[in-house]
């Protein structure tokens, strides 16, 4: 059983940003964590630590104490971000680490997702396309419990379904969604893990719902965006807010098309009773003449 449970190896793409879940054991609570650098325990060297202020910069960690998660963010990846290890920091002992590796590729990663961060709410879905060029089994796990490689499945009561149907693509869809269902899980192919935090929220009591909300792409250059980005309004409300809108825009029209007919009827009478009454003068002054 390992102290610290994170992934051995993830692809990524140069100048772009990922973020590493380390799972740890509960008796390290409250120790301080943090990412140590190089492709040596011995050797490597302190990138960023949970008990040091932090300044905006290439890396980032932050300790969820109840999930027993710490994550660590890399930003501006380049081809030396190679070799981290998740330590966490053991008074009057030596540390307990786990190493993984960051595979840095200047084109398409050989497997990542179009979010790294999804929420979701009670009693809904979410899905997660799992894009990869890489060969060897396709699975969806939750990140120090277990996994679905089969069509369907189930992790901690969420029902979990795989489809394979798009080339080069597997489709995760959670189901029946519950709020202990938030939490970090990896899309899983071959040697490459690619990790995605899934949160749930109570369902809202408002007209306005949304399946699943989506942060910016890990991938923005090179990840379609199908997933859609954020709040996503229901289409009941997007058909009532067409109509009243149409129905708005149409009123207005019709005041417009009656405001400038009846200013036109006026203009047409206003000229029309002038020109009466120029004929009325010159008939006028042409009896007068002949008198």
């Amino acid at each position: 059983i390992h102290s610290i449970t994170t992934v051995s190896q993830v692809s990524v793409k140069v100048g772009e940003s990922i973020t590493i879940p380390c799972l740890y054991n509960s008796q390290y609570k409250n120790h301080v964590k943090y990412l140590c650098k190089g492709y040596y325990w011995s050797s490597c060297s302190y990138a960023v630590q949970t008990n040091q202020p932090q300044n905006p910069g290439k890396f980032s960690i932050s300790d969820d104490k109840n999930q027993r998660i710490f994550t660590v963010t890399i930003k501006d990846l380049t081809d030396k971000d190679a070799d981290y290890w998740c330590a966490v920091e053991i008074n009057g002992g030596a540390d307990v680490r786990e190493y993984f590796h960051l595979s840095v590729t200047r084109g398409t990663p050989s497997l990542y997702v179009d979010y790294q961060e999804i929420t979701g709410f009670n009693g809904e879905k979410i899905t997660i396309n799992c894009q990869y060029s890489n060969s060897g089994e396709g699975k969806w796990c939750r990140l120090g419990s277990s996994c679905v490689s089969r069509p369907w499945g189930s992790i901690d009561g969420t029902r979990v379904t795989i489809n394979t149907s798009v080339h080069n693509v597997f489709t995760v869809t959670m189901s029946g969604l519950k709020t202990k269902s938030s939490g970090w899980y990896l899309c899983v192919k071959g040697d490459l893990q690619m990790p995605v935090h899934v949160t749930v929220y109570e369902k809202p009591t408002t007209a306005t719902t949304c399946e699943h909300v989506n942060q910016p792409s890990v991938f923005p250059s090179e990840a379609p965006t199908a997933q859609g980005g954020h709040p996503s309004i229901s289409s009941s409300f997007l058909k009532s807010f067409s109509i009243r809108l149409s129905l708005l825009i149409f009123v207005m029209v019709t005041l417009f098309i009656w405001f400038m007919f009846k200013r036109h009827k006026q203009t047409k009478a206003e000229s029309s009773a002038t020109s009466t009454a120029e004929e009325e003068l010159r008939y006028f002054r042409k009896t007068s003449n002949e008198v």
